[in-house]
């Protein structure tokens, strides 16, 4: 949009965007393999638990992995994964994840 700074025009088109459900997006994109059904048993003890993460961190370390920002750790595996997500969803499922307990 002329005239407004990118980060502003980004937020609004981020705002448009249909919301996306969380909860179906972690079996579809196959985080339940991983991460478990719960979010809280991942299949091994060296993978993170994600329930009850903050939004802003999950979604950080999502955008992270996919861009390569971050590659340390078990990064790899979930760097075969990560061109699955967009950023809508990357935000709907770090959403999801921050509320389950």
């Amino acid at each position: 949009k002329a005239g407004e700074p990118k980060a502003a025009t980004a937020k609004a088109d981020a705002g448009s965007l249909p919301k996306r459900d969380g909860a179906k997006l972690y079996n579809e994109k196959t985080c339940v393999a991983c991460h478990g059904k719960d979010a809280h048993t991942p299949i091994l003890p060296e993978y993170p638990k994600l329930a009850g993460q903050s939004a802003l961190y999950a979604e950080r370390q999502m955008q992270d992995i996919k861009s390569g920002a971050r590659s340390n750790g078990n990064t790899a595996a979930m760097k075969g994964v990560m061109f699955l997500v967009d950023d809508n969803e990357i935000r709907a499922l770090a959403e999801y994840l921050s509320t389950l307990k």
